[in-house]
């Protein structure tokens, strides 16, 4: 990663996503974590206040080591244990079945290939695990929509990689997983027709 995406991002990113709303948000998608829990895209660790008691454990997938400090005070707080493992959410080096459930919180957008990396979150989770699922994506809006596919290649270059248009609840179907619940729409706390923050959260099952 070039200077930018290494030093500068993470920290738009730590700054940007930590408001109440988006808390909110962070905390509804976290209810109903259980035992085990594989964490793709750890960041600087804003989900981490918001870890039901029921979590045993956290393993952290995160790719950057300045989102990785950004969290040491928050993973101090918690007395929930959380290691860092691994750094690309493509490539898990976790054993099958591993886990009973996956957390990925605004990650799916900014991941090379969205598909592979779902598709590994399905198969280290326990039948019948869940994955926990929190994303920005494509609007219902057509209007906003035009606006998601004019920005989207300078967001790719300014935001390390991310994209405006991706569906993530259809991606996580592809890749196997069922649909338990969901609230997509524009976030609350947001401009409803802001074409960076058309919401998807969802709880879905693996086989």
């Amino acid at each position: 990663m070039g200077w930018w995406s290494n030093q500068v991002v993470p920290r738009v990113i730590d700054y940007s996503l930590k408001g109440v709303a988006v808390g909110e948000e962070r905390a509804n998608v976290c209810r109903g974590l259980t035992g085990r829990v594989l964490e793709v895209g750890f960041g600087s660790g804003l989900n981490v206040r918001w870890y039901p008691g029921d979590v045993t454990s956290v393993s952290a997938v995160e790719p950057s080591d300045v989102a990785w400090r950004l969290s040491e005070r928050r993973r101090e707080r918690t007395s929930i244990p959380i290691a860092r493992h691994g750094l690309d959410g493509q490539r898990l080096a976790e054993a099958d079945v591993a886990y009973d459930a996956v957390l990925c919180t605004f990650t799916l957008c900014t991941i090379p290939d969205a598909g592979v990396a779902l598709a590994e979150m399905r198969r280290v989770l326990r039948p019948g695990g869940r994955l926990h699922l929190l994303e920005h994506g494509l609007s219902n809006d057509p209007a906003v929509v035009g606006w998601q596919r004019r920005l989207e290649p300078v967001q790719r270059r300014v935001c390390g990689g991310c994209h405006l248009t991706r569906d993530p609840l259809g991606l996580a179907r592809d890749a196997g997983f069922t649909v338990e619940d969901s609230v997509v729409g524009p976030m609350p706390g947001f401009p409803d027709r802001s074409p960076l923050t058309f919401r998807f959260r969802a709880r879905l099952s693996a086989p």
